[in-house]
């Protein structure tokens, strides 16, 4: 593949350090190093975005090479996706089954009951360090990138610039959220066990 020295004469061309060009694409300086020497590929984001820094087309930067960046693309892609969406249904589940499964947990069964209640939340830490390892791989952090990135499709440049912008304040939301969340769950579950003696 020639994407790598491609990617390596453009970014000198325009006089960027390889740390200045990962900042444009928001990438790490290892990514354009492993792309530079063709050690990983582009995903089709970061080639959108490296022909905007470098006012070239995408046909300009990937014609020779496109036919088996597609293929490979398409394979990792396919694979990454299957993988988030299966430990996504997993974790949704372990959720489920920690907060509502906890009450009961430790009313019947006691010492046990919270012996199962650990393994089960320790069972869905290590599906979320799993569901964050595919995230960080893919860049994606935000609902609007985890849509289009299960979708296959790209995120325009504006629209990466406003998903940037919100990562901040999903995540006050989403804890926010998730608290009440388990707070009416508990109600809800101490509503149909009885309060406990």
């Amino acid at each position: 593949m020639n994407i790598g020295g491609k990617i390596k004469a453009y970014r000198e061309m325009q006089q960027l350090s390889q740390e200045e060009l990962a900042s444009k694409i928001f990438v790490s300086r290892q990514t354009i190093s492993n792309w530079e020497n063709n050690k990983s590929c582009p995903d089709i984001r970061s080639l959108s975005l490296l022909g905007n820094v470098f006012h070239v087309t995408l046909d300009e930067l990937v014609r020779d090479d496109i036919k088996e960046m597609k293929e490979t693309l398409t394979e990792v892609d396919e694979h990454e996706i299957k993988k988030f969406n299966l430990l996504g249904y997993l974790y949704f589940t372990e959720l489920i089954l920690i907060v509502v499964g906890a009450y009961p947990l430790f009313k019947f069964l006691g010492t046990a009951g919270f012996i199962l209640w650990l393994i089960l939340t320790a069972a869905a830490c290590v599906t979320a360090f799993f569901i964050e390892k595919i995230k960080k791989r893919n860049h994606i952090w935000t609902y609007k990138e985890i849509v289009a990135f299960t979708e296959k499709r790209p995120l325009t440049h504006d629209e990466t610039q406003q998903e940037l912008g919100k990562r901040p304040y999903q995540k006050i939301l989403c804890v926010i959220l998730a608290a009440a969340v388990a707070f009416i769950v508990c109600l809800a579950t101490i509503f149909i066990f009885g309060k406990p003696r």
